[in-house]
């Protein structure tokens, strides 16, 4: 289309209402005129066909988008991220860079609540309980049924695609989370993650000049990281 576009450029370049403007004589006494209205006509011209071209341009990006969402996430989410930086030189010392970020992970927290909990504790004593909730595999079913395809998977590699279609795990799942719930405490399946570690330039040797992508735990000592 684009190509198309730019010849017919080219052939109003030499034509206006069917007369070639390659014979026109110059001595005529208001070609000076008829020049300028035609460049300007050429250049409105142009200028809206620049235009049908960007609309169209931004509908077929739309479109492709969208039907890339319904088919493929994590493809689309892949194709919006900024290009990647890709580091020339080796990779940095694995154990310099478990120190780095757990020194960055693990370093306890120092802070005081003061009276706070005891006045959120004051103010909810009025709040009538909820009912126990009870956790069934209609209720893991409803909600994996809600969740994108093919976003990162956890430790187990298991999209929820596949979740969507082993109805047999529900039940296993549904114990889980009310076991979970009944004891106030999660297992450390949910709480380890992967790290992948991405760099920021052409830096590599250093590990402060990663940026860490899915990161999902609350140490270091549970996370596997990646390069």
């Amino acid at each position: 289309m684009l190509q198309v576009r730019q010849q017919q450029a080219k052939d109003c370049a030499h034509r206006q209402d069917g007369v070639c403007w390659t014979n026109v004589s110059l001595s005529q006494p208001d070609i000076m005129q008829k020049l300028t209205e035609r460049i300007d006509d050429l250049k409105q011209r142009i200028a809206a066909w620049g235009k049908r071209i960007r609309q169209y341009t931004e509908r077929s990006t739309r479109f492709n988008q969208n039907r890339l969402f319904q088919s493929d996430q994590k493809r689309l989410y892949k194709s919006l991220e900024r290009p990647m930086v890709s580091g020339t030189g080796p990779a940095p010392n694995q154990a310099d860079t478990v120190a780095f970020w757990r020194g960055l992970w693990s370093e306890p927290i120092n802070h005081s609540e003061g009276p706070l909990t005891e006045v959120v504790a004051s103010q909810c004593a009025s709040i009538t309980p909820t009912d126990p909730v009870i956790i069934t595999p209609d209720d893991v079913a409803e909600a994996v049924r809600r969740a994108p395809n093919w976003k990162s998977p956890g430790l187990d590699g298991l999209h929820h695609y596949w979740l969507k279609g082993f109805v047999v795990c529900h039940t296993v799942l549904a114990r889980q989370f009310q076991e979970a719930l009944n004891q106030k405490s999660l297992p450390s399946l949910f709480t380890t993650g992967i790290t992948h570690l991405v760099p920021k330039d052409q830096v590599t040797t250093d590990p402060s000049k990663y940026r860490p992508n899915h990161v999902s735990a609350d140490h270091i000592q549970d996370t596997k990281i990646h390069f």
